[in-house]
């Protein structure tokens, strides 16, 4: 347990990297976010799994936004019990194995929209600063 905190900020680490790899954001400065358009905070969310690895993902504190200002839809992609149950079913007819796939970051892969813009300030304890001095 003592060397959770290193594990943590590994784990932090970890995701910023994700999301670096796949381009999720461009940092900007405050002054070039459109008048009116609200910018949505970020939180750490931390899991310990059972094989003891260390989780952090990096979500939008979805309590500070409102239906129909902010977003009008949300999805997630997800397998459904009954569609797992039929492709289990499938390889046991057909005397195949199953294996256990754990997908980093695939969630990091959703497209939006054309000219679909979300504005997000920076990760806690990721910011950089702007060309004035403060963080964006």
């Amino acid at each position: 347990m003592a060397d959770d905190h290193v594990g943590w900020s590994a784990a932090e680490r970890a995701e910023i990297a994700h999301h670096a790899s796949n381009r999720s954001w461009t940092y900007i400065d405050r002054s070039e976010v459109p008048p009116g358009r609200s910018v949505a905070r970020l939180i750490w969310v931390y899991k310990r799994k059972r094989s003891g690895a260390l989780k952090a993902r990096l979500c939008v504190q979805g309590c500070a936004q409102v239906h129909g200002v902010d977003y009008d839809q949300t999805f997630c992609a997800t397998l459904r019990p009954t569609s797992l149950r039929a492709l289990a079913s499938l390889a046991a007819i057909c005397g195949l194995h199953m294996r256990r796939w754990d997908f980093v970051a695939a969630y990091l892969q959703g497209e939006l929209q054309n000219g679909e813009v979300v504005y997000c300030h920076a990760p806690p304890g990721y910011a950089t600063l702007g060309a004035d001095g403060r963080p964006r």
